[in-house]
């Protein structure tokens, strides 16, 4: 995370709060804030009375106290108050978020909608315990997750595709569907050509077919289609459209100790190369059910160039063959 915080330049008040306003182009005031037992605050600011609805659509998150608050003249604050047991990074990333959020509401009503609402999705995330990705996590979540989209592109419907990735939840291969299973493994642009099986079950499977599917990710700012992890993740959530959905999503993302933190806006990637593999008889592997017996926990490397002959096309995968 970045060393400096909205919250650090802020003097903790003898009384009320002090408050410094948020730099987007908000549709109502936006506010980082501190008060005066020190708590890190983000304050939206309403113009009118909003009790009823915020009654009727109140939402509370584990770690953060939210409240409407009578102001002066006729004002309500909407205050999110930080609580010690959640990591402030996440409680950043949350507020930044809902700020770039406010800047398409258009007053103080379909503000406080989309703060609610943008809080009961972020509740997800701030329910799991996350972690900060290491570079590689950041580049084999983001290849799982064009896989994802490709599902998608392919005619499956929302919450199958959602349904059929299981890598988050620890199965021997990343996807799953029909009777295909699929793993997914990333290369960095500038990385010798070899990609690392975790396990012995990693490239076994009760399934029909077995695929190794690998995405090589180049860190080009620039290039034309580059994104970042949390600009693929918030392309997927408008495309899923069912809420349903969304939220098998999320919480799939929590589960790989994803949230949407601004440490995830770079690097920013393209795919520059993929590769699909049929994983068959002769592929060279190690298998749960070949082992010697007393050995477990292994992981290995495979060379790429020694699988080329085991290279297929991409609509073997997909059915489309």
């Amino acid at each position: 995370m970045p060393e400096s915080s909205p919250w650090d330049d802020i003097a903790v008040p003898g009384a009320d709060f002090n408050v410094r306003q948020v730099a987007v182009g908000t549709a109502v005031p936006c506010f980082w804030g501190r008060d005066a037992g020190g708590a890190c605050l983000f304050i939206v600011e309403l113009q009118g009375d909003h009790a009823a609805q915020y009654r009727k659509n109140a939402v509370t998150v584990n770690g953060i106290d939210v409240d409407l608050r009578a102001g002066d003249q006729g004002q309500q604050h909407l205050v999110l108050a930080l609580e010690r047991q959640v990591d402030r990074d996440l409680f950043e990333g949350l507020c930044r978020t809902l700020a770039s959020s406010l800047e398409h509401a258009t007053d103080s009503a379909s503000s406080l909608a989309v703060s609610l609402a943008h809080i009961r999705r972020w509740k997800t995330f701030l329910s799991g315990r996350s972690q900060h990705l290491s570079i590689e996590e950041v580049r084999g979540l983001f290849a799982e997750i064009v896989f994802l989209t490709e599902l998608i592109d392919r005619q499956m419907s929302s919450s199958a595709a959602v349904e059929a990735w299981l890598g988050p939840e620890r199965s021997h291969q990343d996807f799953i569907f029909g009777n295909t299973a699929v793993e997914v493994k990333s290369l960095s642009g500038a990385e010798r050509s070899s990609i690392r099986i975790s396990s012995e079950d990693q490239l076994e499977s009760l399934n029909d077919a077995l695929f190794l599917r690998v995405y090589r990710l180049s860190s080009l700012a620039d290039a034309a289609g580059a994104r970042s992890l949390n600009e693929i993740v918030a392309a997927v959530q408008a495309r899923l459209g069912e809420a349903d959905a969304v939220e098998a999503f999320d919480r799939k993302l929590v589960a790989h100790g994803y949230a949407p933190l601004p440490d995830y806006d770079e690097p920013r990637f393209v795919v520059s190369d993929v590769r699909s593999y049929r994983v068959g008889d002769g592929f060279p592997r190690l298998m749960r059910s070949q082992l010697p017996t007393g050995i477990a926990n292994v992981a290995y490397d495979i060379r790429l160039e020694t699988i080329a002959p085991y290279e297929c096309d991409e609509a073997a995968i997909f059915g489309e063959d």
